[in-house]
């Protein structure tokens, strides 16, 4: 038996809340479902999935993610229909701040398609996925 029912939300750390929180409502369509601006933080959810984010303390300290030689998050996969990942990666690659790191290709073999990104004002790699 699971001791667990799924993920409740994931909780990332970014540089600039405000250009990581437009990234996920203007270019995702994500919805503003919550903010603490004594934190400062800010929740955002496409009805499945909420994350929280959270603005670093001191950014001038910030040390860039090693995602092959420190532990914590290799990256972030979020699901999208089949038909819209070739316009997702067409509205992502228009994104300033958001580095494509590879197109929608075929995933492990197929018949699943994927691509990489980061997120802009957090340097966070998201995975988009559509099988």
């Amino acid at each position: 038996m699971n001791m667990t029912k799924g993920v409740n939300h994931v909780a990332l750390t970014v540089l600039d809340l405000d250009q990581t929180v437009s990234f996920f409502t203007d270019v995702l369509g994500y919805e503003k479902v919550g903010e603490n601006k004594e934190y400062p933080a800010a929740f955002v959810s496409d009805g499945t999935t909420m994350l929280a984010l959270w603005r670093v303390k001191e950014p001038e300290k910030v040390i860039p993610f090693d995602r092959r030689n420190t532990i914590g998050l290799h990256h972030l996969a979020l699901s999208v229909p089949a038909a819209s990942l070739d316009d997702v990666y067409q509205r992502l690659a228009a994104t300033d701040g958001c580095g494509v790191e590879f197109s929608p290709e075929i995933m492990y073999g197929g018949p699943g398609r994927h691509m990489m990104c980061t997120i802009p004002g957090s340097g966070i790699r998201i995975e988009l996925t559509a099988v």
